[in-house]
């Protein structure tokens, strides 16, 4: 593990004492303080490139909310360095587009498993590895999802690299191959495309971590294109809140009073 000196992680800037067993994660570092402000005592902890972190408390617990940047480069490498500074439990609160019709903007998606996509996990594991989620930190996120008053939605979501490919797919050279793939997954159920989940569950794989994921649907555009109503949604504030209350069962769970 690259260090700026002997205890500071180079990318994410947190010495190993500010680290924490549990962990939130979120794409924008402008939604770090927000999630921060969910928890007991939040305060700033760094910043460095796309990675900001806040700490508070839940219960007697620390628990650090970290920005992770697009894709799954910079996810991975956040990803490492909290759990070289302890992490055992991470959840990504992120945003999604919907696939399968039945998921509306402003729905909540808990991903179970990611179709892998991406290029980041496949230099972890092989790509017939799966990359799933934590089976408590999945059940404990539907559960937390479910009492939010959203629609919710369990399932597989699609990770992919290439944003524009998703939205542009006919303009690349690979347009047959994105999608012919496209409708593969939605003919398998996939619930919503993405862009960190995979590198998250299989670089926890590989640690030997937990990791769990809720996303809130910005839109659907295959309900766009059914002609079904939909809705936009920018902000995932209902999943930022199920993330709270699931870490905070698991905590209760594991760490009684």
């Amino acid at each position: 593990m690259i260090q700026i000196n002997s205890d500071t992680m180079y990318h994410i800037g947190l010495r190993k004492e500010q680290g924490a067993a549990y962990c939130l994660l979120t794409g924008d570092p402008g939604r770090v303080e927000a999630v921060a402000r969910l928890l007991e005592s939040p305060r700033f902890v760094a910043q460095n490139r796309e990675y900001t972190t806040w700490a508070g408390q839940i219960g007697k617990e620390r628990v650090l909310v970290t920005s992770h940047g697009i894709g799954g480069p910079s996810t991975a490498i956040c990803v490492e360095e909290l759990i070289a500074c302890g992490a055992k439990t991470l959840i990504r609160i992120g945003t999604c587009g919907g696939m399968a019709l039945e998921v509306r903007g402003g729905d909540l998606v808990v991903a179970s498993a990611a179709i892998r996509m991406d290029g980041t996990s496949r230099e972890y594991m092989p790509l017939e590895f799966p990359a799933a989620a934590d089976f408590t930190v999945t059940a404990a996120l539907a559960e937390a999802a479910r009492e939010t008053g959203s629609r919710v939605h369990v399932g597989v979501v699609q990770c992919k690299d290439s944003f524009y490919g998703q939205h542009s797919p006919e303009s690349m050279a690979t347009a047959p191959e994105l999608t012919d793939k496209w409708q593969a997954w939605m003919k398998g159920g996939c619930l919503a495309s993405e862009m960190e989940s995979a590198a998250l569950y299989i670089a926890a794989a590989v640690r030997g971590v937990r990791a769990g994921c809720v996303l809130q649907t910005v839109w659907n555009q295959e309900r766009v294109k059914a002609g079904l109503p939909d809705t936009r949604c920018g902000q995932p504030e209902q999943a930022a809140r199920a993330a709270v209350e699931a870490l905070r069962r698991l905590i209760t769970a594991e760490k009684p009073v």
